[in-house]
């Protein structure tokens, strides 16, 4: 037990900032009293920003933040501010933008030094106790801020309002249209730096970024180009085959530090499993190939079992570190929990199944880490698939069969063995964007598997989001849950996504309710966020005293942008509603971002489906008949399991025909069941078997 008296942080909700309050720095959480201090005191503020998961925000808690000499010091120079990015995103992106400007790279724990009125003037990521890895020391950075601000305070003023002058002046919205050469743009991008070795793109640390195997995927549907599916089904492999998946119970860490997916930081995010999994059940539809299916569903079943709070929401995390003994909480190491070494396996399986098991997932003696950051793991074993289960049951003489129940029955055994280690810590936090993004990949496993737990998750997620995060009498939505107080006003990506879950969801339930809510949360949207002088959705609310500017984001990273998700959920209200004003909203918001995708377009892929989506795939599917028949189930689960880059399927009803007045025209006959498919706003001949269809989609 720590010996230190807590700060206040011991009064925050938010799991990241309770890891710090026993700190013996001073730290504030982020509110008006705080920003008041620092202008009180007249004192620099140190912005601290990380998230409770994140392997180098506890390497430079346990190299500064618990030392006592660093502690005073931060103590007597600053107010000092500890910030949750998932807490508050808000402010994550508005000091992210400047980070990156100032230092040219991004990243986290995000360290700023900000005068009382909040403006920044130095900015850096992680930093160590003294100069290392070419990095300035804290004890140093401290010194040198301290005697400039005590006598040459003016200098850091003028400074601070050059840098936000800059930001403020380069937010430059103005463009015009892009023409389709932008795509191949993409793809030729994405092909000279693919690694045909490896899968994935570029050298060194590998990232999933599901947002660009989503624009590589509608690029092929558009074009038939091979290179694009290729790149994505490769990597899927590569990513699946790796130690980037956890072989045990499912799951993906977040990227691996070297370039063949094998060694992770093991820390699993949800927004993760939700984008992955999603683009791995798109890509069974196009291929058939049932390596993507058992992918997604190993995937899905770790949330299931490790992330599902019991009133139905996700968990938003799980960590990278973990205790070595439950007599040591303390003691943490980073991968702990899913490392092995060789004797252990021989332990727990004996020797002939130890064997097989160790030549599949590549275990050795001396360990196999390609690659040891940190100098941690020794001869510890990251499981990964180094031969698979034909090789495996050639090098054994045994059939393909005998393999697999072997290796089934080992990986049981082996969960057993790691269960009676401590799990990593669970960040509980209920978070709208990442939930949303989580019903959209069970709606998406559902439709492609038939699964009907899927369904029932994404049921509960969607009622926990409505009935927890959302007020209609005021409307507002929240940005998340902890502890089950709501907090924090959403932002941009909480509505984008949700509205896409929504519209998702209405997909398989028809439900009119939640279309109608899906359209008033857009409406809200628009009112907080669109820029209706230049098109666009700014990040955050307007009014806040807090945010030194709005940013207006669309580089689609590790999660997709607000702003791709909100064009893109007014491209499908376009087709469902057939109102042009919200094709106006698309056209003007890609045309306001239109210079910055001509620079670099291969930063904005999900915002170029978008423009995909308006330009080409505004195809909607009308149904008719008895839900609860055989036959409309059948067609139904067929459009469900195709891959269509936009998807809006209606079902004809009282209820859709007061929304969709539309209809009306389409149907001749609303009890027979048929498909009438719609594109471009011109709807074929009705269809009633699935055949018919099949040949509707050629």
């Amino acid at each position: 037990m720590t010996k230190n008296k807590p700060n206040s942080l011991i009064h925050e909700k938010s799991p990241y900032l309770l890891q710090h309050a026993y700190n013996p720095v001073d730290w504030h959480a982020w509110n008006d009293d705080s920003l008041k201090l620092a202008r009180k005191l007249d004192r620099p503020i140190f912005l601290s920003v990380g998230y409770s998961t994140c392997y180098w925000c506890h390497v430079m808690e346990r190299e500064c933040f618990e030392d006592e000499g660093i502690a005073s010091m931060l103590n007597e120079t600053f107010v000092n501010i500890k910030v949750d990015r998932e807490e508050r995103p808000d402010l994550d992106r508005v000091y992210m933008t400047i980070l990156q400007s100032i230092t040219g790279s991004g990243g986290w724990p995000m360290s700023l030094f900000l005068t009382p009125d909040l403006k920044p003037f130095y900015a850096a990521t992680y930093i160590p106790p003294k100069a290392k890895y070419g990095r300035s020391g804290m004890e140093d950075v401290i010194s040198q801020i301290d005697k400039l601000w005590k006598t040459d305070k003016d200098k850091i003023i003028e400074s601070s309002q050059k840098i936000f002058e800059t930001l403020y002046n380069n937010q430059d919205f103005s463009g015009d249209d892009i023409d389709d050469n932008v795509f191949e743009t993409v793809i030729e991008q994405a092909d000279r730096i693919f690694d045909y070795e490896n899968g994935g793109f570029g050298a060194g640390n590998k990232f999933p970024r599901p947002a660009l195997l989503e624009f590589l995927l509608t690029h092929y549907y558009k074009t038939k180009d091979e290179r694009a599916l290729d790149m994505v089904t490769f990597t899927l492999k590569k990513m699946y085959d790796g130690g980037i998946f956890d072989n045990i119970d499912g799951g993906f860490h977040r990227y691996s530090v070297d370039e063949q997916w094998r060694v992770p930081h093991f820390e699993k995010m949800l927004y993760d499993q939700a984008q992955i999994a999603s683009v791995l059940f798109d890509v069974y539809s196009i291929t058939g190939n049932k390596i993507f299916l058992e992918a997604g569903n190993k995937t899905l079943e770790y949330v299931k079992n490790f992330l599902v709070d019991k009133n139905g929401g996700f968990y938003s995390a799980e960590d990278a570190e973990s205790a070595v003994s439950e007599d040591t909480p303390e003691k943490k190491q980073e991968g702990y929990f899913y490392m092995w070494e060789k004797d252990e396996i021989d332990r727990i399986l004996g020797p002939e199944k130890s064997r097989i098991f160790c030549h599949h997932f590549g275990v050795l003696h001396k360990g196999n880490t390609l690659n040891d950051p940190h100098n941690i793991f020794g001869t510890g074993n990251v499981l990964y698939k180094a031969a698979d289960i034909y090789d495996t049951a050639k090098k054994f003489e045994i059939t393909v069969e005998q393999t697999e129940e072997i290796i089934k029955e080992s990986i049981a055994l082996v969960r057993s063995g790691r269960d009676k280690r401590p799990r990593p810590f669970l960040d509980t936090k209920i978070i709208t964007s990442w939930n949303a993004l989580m019903i959209s990949a069970f709606v998406k496993g559902y439709s492609v598997t038939g699964i009907h737990e899927y369904k029932t998750l994404a049921v509960r997620a969607v009622s926990y989001l409505i009935y927890n995060l959302y007020s209609e009498k005021e409307s507002r939505l929240y940005h998340c849950s902890i502890g089950g107080e709501v907090k924090h006003e959403a932002d941009l990506t909480d509505y984008a996504f949700l509205i896409k879950a929504l519209l998702d969801f209405h997909n398989i339930s028809f439900s009119g309710k939640l279309l109608k809510l899906a359209r008033r949360l857009f409406e809200e949207a628009a009112e907080k966020f669109y820029d209706e002088e230049n098109g666009g959705y700014y990040d955050s609310v307007k009014g806040k005293p807090d945010i030194i500017f709005r940013t207006k984001d669309i580089y689609d990273g590790a999660e997709p942008s607000g702003n791709s998700i909100m064009t893109d959920n007014a491209v499908r209200f376009h087709v469902l509603f057939k109102d042009d004003y919200y094709r106006e909203i698309a056209e003007k918001s890609i045309r306001c971002f239109s210079d910055k995708i001509r620079d670099i377009p291969f930063s904005y892929p999900r915002m170029l489906c978008s423009q995909y989506n308006l330009k080409y795939f505004t195809t909607s599917i009308i149904l008719t008949g008895n839900l609860r028949n055989k036959q409309f189930d059948e067609i139904h689960g067929a459009i469900n399991r195709r891959y269509l880059p936009l998807k809006c399927i209606i079902h004809y009803d009282n209820v859709s025909v007061k929304l969709l007045p539309y209809l009306k025209e389409i149907v001749s006959n609303e009890d027979e069941i048929r498909a009438y498919v719609c594109e471009n706003f011109a709807c074929r001949l009705p269809v009633s078997k699935i055949e018919e269809l099949e040949n509707v989609f050629k």
